[in-house]
């Protein structure tokens, strides 16, 4: 992807760093949204791929410590472990970004996103275990709650992340990722 100017990326990222504040809100008037549907993660993953690992990493950071304070969601005992996951999230997309060169943009997009999912996840899960619930996490709450209760979450991930990354591409609001082929 051809560079685009810090200014723009800090634009692009505090936008998202706000969707992880107001997307939330919107998906809780639905029981158990939050959840199910985790409305976080979508600005963060978004974040990593569009700005590169650093800014996602800012973002995942950001994103939950701020959506806590502001409107209590979630809850400050989640806090931690949701920053560990999503400040993986942003930082694995977009190193993933970096070093996946497939020379197809959903394959690049794809590659990274799942690899960023599963590794968050894990962090996540190794943070609770080791960290924030330590002797009180299983392996079957871990794999329970990333993957069976969000597998909705999953599903709205894949489909709808990589679609909004080539949408902007192809808007030119954000550079293409192989300019020559168009």
């Amino acid at each position: 992807m051809s560079e685009m100017s810090y200014v723009k990326r800090s634009i692009i990222t505090a936008v998202c760093i706000a969707l992880c504040v107001v997307l939330p809100m919107a998906f809780h008037s639905i029981p158990n949204a939050g959840t199910i549907l985790s409305p976080m993660h979508i600005p963060v993953l978004l974040c990593g791929l569009i700005c590169g690992w650093s800014f996602g990493l800012l973002c995942g950071l950001a994103g939950p410590l701020l959506s806590s304070l502001i409107t209590g969601m979630p809850p400050a005992a989640y806090v931690p472990p949701m920053m560990v996951e999503l400040a993986t999230f942003g930082l694995v997309c977009g190193l993933m970004m970096q070093l996946v060169r497939t020379k197809r943009v959903y394959a690049d997009l794809y590659i990274s996103l799942i690899t960023a999912m599963l590794i968050g996840r894990i962090a996540a899960g190794a943070a609770r275990a080791l960290i924030f619930a330590a002797g009180k996490y299983s392996f079957g709450a871990w794999f329970t709650s990333y993957f069976v209760t969000s597998f909705p979450a999953l599903v709205i991930q894949l489909a709808l992340i990589p679609s909004i990354v080539y949408a902007l591409m192809k808007a030119r609001l954000i550079p293409m990722r192989y300019p020559e082929r168009y």
